[in-house]
């Protein structure tokens, strides 16, 4: 079984079932870019405003895919060279792409004249009158070309076909209601082409005039450039003098003077170190320290004396006291690394605990004779228990306090929470009645209030191991408002609205009403305000109490 579709007597598509082999041929056009018809548009532009028309076309023909604009300034460049079979071709394709181009068919109809088509030229002249719309005037501006066509002017060429036709009296006619169209620069034509109708004389058609074409947006063109988005360097301000390096290079010495570009592999260097210290002694020479570096300006040898550079200042140094820098190599610095890429622990030994005044006193009276060793096991463990012992020990308790800063105090153990809060408000200069104290119990998220509620009367109810961690919360007393109960945050809420109540993580908040299950109202540091219940925690067995104080 065989299908053949046959187009101009030839076979596009051929289909066989037996072999099921797809024959198809395709006749491939390329379609041009836009922004190569942009660039050959405006260059055959450019070509018409110096009125060199041979060019503009040989540009105008390099476009495969053209427009109507494009094909109207095709038309416009055969008109300027009096080609006018041309042009009518061109003006056909300007109105089989746009048949609504009032313009196209105007510019048609002058042109017919001038081959001396008339009844075309009069049929194109209704067709222009028609795609105007009633309108009195189109201004192509906004396509590209700086004209406006008048419908007087329309009028007026059909007058001209008439007059041609040798119908005078139709002629006149016409330019008697082209007399009464709204336009400028219509009543000295209209009123000469009336004489010369009453003279018999033949009008000369009106066309678009020389030059004015349509032509490529000129936003669109400029984008034609290549941009460059990334821009170029430029130096603002530097300490190097003259310094109009603008590319990229590694970071260079900033030091006031000068600077020493890039220098390639297998190069001397132009810095050197001094070996001594060097005073000066005579004009135009420098004082300068052992191991300073300087940028040797010149190295003629001038009474062995050298020109160089030192923080932005030239002079005069023994050349002898010179010699070049070396580079650091890199391999000294390489750490030896195992075959999977974890490095080999440092070789350096630990440093050793410092001794307390006890032992300092202890071991100077052993200078002459150490005591026998314990057993490793033995002198370990023993070791580990007396330091952890220590703090216990001496009765003391480190408490590190967490404010807006963090800060550690050294307190007994037995200090109460009362005398601690007076403590820690004489380190943070706030009043004590200003202040809360919380603490985090084992397992619990939420910073709960240390009270008597507790049955917390001292540190040693939250110390472990002679250490404690305090949390403060600076909060202005709250007054002519009752505390129904209290809450801890959970989290940070930031205030969405002006009527939210803003906290951090661990505040604590009076609460003074209940808006409904989900909001509830509530007091911090001086600001009241409602946010979501979720992001507090309500422990009812530590938390009691609802007095304003």
């Amino acid at each position: 079984m065989r299908a053949t579709l046959v187009f101009n007597g030839r076979s596009l598509l051929e289909i066989s079932s037996s072999s099921r082999f797809i024959s198809v041929c395709f006749c491939a056009v390329r379609a041009m870019l836009y922004t190569e018809l942009l660039k050959l548009w405006d260059e055959a532009v450019r070509a018409i405003d110096g009125r060199d028309w041979h060019g503009a076309l040989a540009k105008l023909n390099q476009i495969t895919d053209h427009s109507c604009r494009t094909m109207f300034v095709v038309a416009s460049t055969h008109i300027a060279l009096g080609q006018v079979d041309l042009a009518i071709k061109a003006l056909d394709q300007v109105i089989a792409k746009d048949s609504c181009l009032a313009v196209g068919f105007f510019q048609r109809s002058a042109v017919h004249m001038m081959a001396n088509r008339l009844e075309e030229a009069l049929s194109d002249c209704i067709w222009a009158q028609k795609n105007m719309r009633e309108n009195p005037v189109i201004d192509y501006k906004q396509l590209g070309l700086r004209y406006k066509m008048y419908s007087w002017q329309v009028l007026y060429n059909a007058a001209a076909v008439h007059s041609r036709l040798q119908q005078w009296n139709k002629a006149r006619d016409i330019l008697t209601a082209a007399s009464q169209e709204r336009g400028a620069g219509k009543s000295n034509l209209i009123d000469t082409a009336l004489e010369a109708i009453s003279r018999k004389e033949i009008l000369e058609p009106i066309l678009v005039p020389e030059g004015e074409v349509f032509r490529p947006r000129k936003q669109e063109v400029e984008q034609l450039k290549p941009r460059d988005f990334l821009g170029e360097a430029k130096v603002i301000t530097s300490l190097i003098p003259n310094d109009d390096f603008g590319g990229f290079d590694p970071l260079r010495p900033q030091k006031p003077g000068y600077y020493e570009p890039k220098v390639e592999d297998g190069k001397d260097s132009r810095y050197r170190i001094m070996k001594s210290a060097h005073v000066a002694k005579g004009a135009g020479e420098l004082t300068l320290p052992a191991g300073a570096e300087v940028f040797l300006y010149s190295d003629d040898d001038k009474d062995g004396l050298a020109i160089v550079i030192y923080d932005g200042k030239r002079g005069l140094v023994p050349n002898f006291l010179l010699e070049p820098m070396v580079k650091k190599s890199k391999a000294k610095n390489k750490r030896i690394e195992l075959a999977n890429g974890i490095p080999h622990p440092p070789a350096l030994k630990p440093p050793n605990r410092p001794q307390g005044p006890s032992q300092r006193s202890l071991g100077a009276s052993h200078t002459s004779s150490s005591p026998p060793p314990l057993p490793p096991a033995v002198g370990c463990s023993a070791r580990v228990s007396a330091l952890q012992a220590s703090p216990q020990e001496s009765g003391s308790v480190i408490v590190k306090v967490h404010y807006t800063y963090s800060m550690a105090l050294r307190v007994p153990s037995e200090t109460s929470f009362r005398d601690l809060q007076d403590k820690i408000t004489e380190k943070l200069g706030q009043p004590a009645m200003n202040v809360r104290l919380r603490h985090r119990k084992d397992g619990s998220r939420a910073l709960t209030p240390v009270s008597g509620g507790d049955r917390l009367d001292s540190l040693e109810g939250v110390a472990e191991s002679g250490r404690a961690q305090i949390w403060c919360q600076n909060e202005d007393p709250l007054a002519n408002r009752t505390i129904l109960y209290q809450m801890v945050a959970l989290y940070d809420y930031n205030a969405q609205g002006p009527e939210d109540l803003e906290f951090s993580e661990g505040d604590t908040v009076d609460i003074l009403s209940e808006v409904n299950d989900e909001w509830l109202e509530g007091h911090v540091a001086g600001n009241i305000g409602i946010f979501p219940r979720s992001f507090a925690h309500r422990d009812t067995d530590s938390i009691s109490g609802t007095s304003t104080d």
